[in-house]
C-alpha cells in the first residue's frame, strides 16, 4: 500500500502559495481599518524581530511569537491563517454590504482556481485502493478542495464538520459529511481548524480569533490544546492518532 506525504513545494508549486521564506511577503488584501492594524502589528513585530536575528529563519520568527503577548501572537497567527486562505477568498454583495467568504470545501467555484485543478490532477493518480492515506505538513486547505468531501476524511468516515454546505445551502438543511475512504492527516493543523471545531471552510483565515493556543500568554501550545496552526488535535479521530494508524499500515 502507498501513503502520500505533501510538504510546502506541493502547495507551491500547484497554488503558488507560499513556503516558509515567503511567508512573510504581506501580500494580502486588506479589508478595512481593523485589518490594518493587525497587519501593522505583525509588520512592527517582524521588522524588530529581523533586526536582531538576520540570519533568522521565518520558521523560528513563528516559534517566538507563540510566546508574545496576546494580541501580538494571534496578530502573527491571524496573518498566517489568512495568507494560506487568500486565494480562496470570494466576496459577494448581500444585504447592502460587500461579505467576504472563504471557499467552503464543495463549493464549485473552487474549480475556478487553477491551482486546485492542477493539485486535484496530481492526486489523482494516486487514488485507488493502494493508497493508506495522505499525509501533510501544510495548513492550507489545497488538498480538501481537490479532493471535495467525498473524497477524504480526517481519520473517521462520516464525520459531520462544523458550517455551511455548498453556497447556499446551509449545514443545518443539509449536514456536511466527510465521507470519503482516503484519511489524510494534517500533522501541524489546519486553517479550517480550532479548538472547538473542524469547519467546512477556512473561516480561520478571516477571523481575528483563528488561532486560540489554549494556554496561558508566552507558554507553548500543547498538543491537545489544538488550534488551528499547532500540531495535530491529540486525539483518535484524524490528526496525529491517525497518521499512526497509517504508519503501521504503511511505514514510510
Amino acid at each position: 500500500m502507498l501513503a502520500v506525504l505533501l510538504g510546502a513545494g506541493f502547495s507551491k508549486w500547484a497554488a503558488d502559495l507560499p513556503v516558509a521564506s515567503e511567508l512573510f511577503d504581506f501580500d494580502i488584501e486588506i479589508w478595512g481599518p481593523r485589518e490594518s492594524r493587525r497587519l501593522d502589528i505583525v509588520k512592527s513585530r517582524k521588522e524588530a524581530w529581523d533586526a536582531t536575528h538576520p540570519m533568522g529563519l521565518a520558521e523560528e520568527f513563528i516559534a517566538q511569537a507563540l510566546s508574545f503577548e496576546e494580541r501580538e501572537n494571534k496578530a502573527v497567527l491571524w496573518f498566517l491563517a489568512r495568507r494560506l486562505s487568500e486565494p480562496f477568498i470570494w466576496r459577494e454583495w448581500h444585504a447592502g454590504r460587500w461579505r467576504r467568504h472563504v471557499l467552503m470545501i464543495d463549493e464549485n467555484r473552487r474549480f475556478g482556481i487553477e491551482g486546485v485543478v492542477r493539485a486535484r490532477g496530481f492526486l489523482q493518480r494516486f487514488c485507488g485502493p493502494g493508497l493508506a492515506g495522505i499525509i501533510t505538513t501544510n495548513y492550507d486547505m489545497l488538498v480538501e478542495y481537490a479532493l471535495g468531501t467525498k473524497g477524504f476524511n480526517y481519520g473517521v468516515p462520516g464525520e459531520v464538520l462544523t458550517g455551511r454546505g455548498a453556497y447556499p445551502v446551509s449545514q443545518w438543511l443539509n449536514p456536511v459529511r466527510l465521507t470519503g475512504s482516503i484519511p489524510f492527516a494534517k500533522i501541524h493543523g489546519s486553517t479550517s481548524w480550532d479548538q472547538k471545531a473542524r469547519y467546512t471552510d477556512g473561516r480561520r483565515g478571516l477571523t481575528w480569533r483563528c488561532v486560540d493556543s489554549g494556554s496561558e500568554a508566552g507558554q507553548e501550545p500543547t498538543q491537545a490544546s489544538g488550534g488551528c496552526l499547532e500540531p495535530g488535535r491529540g486525539d483518535t479521530e484524524g490528526g496525529l492518532g491517525s497518521l499512526g494508524l497509517w504508519l503501521r499500515v504503511q511505514p514510510l
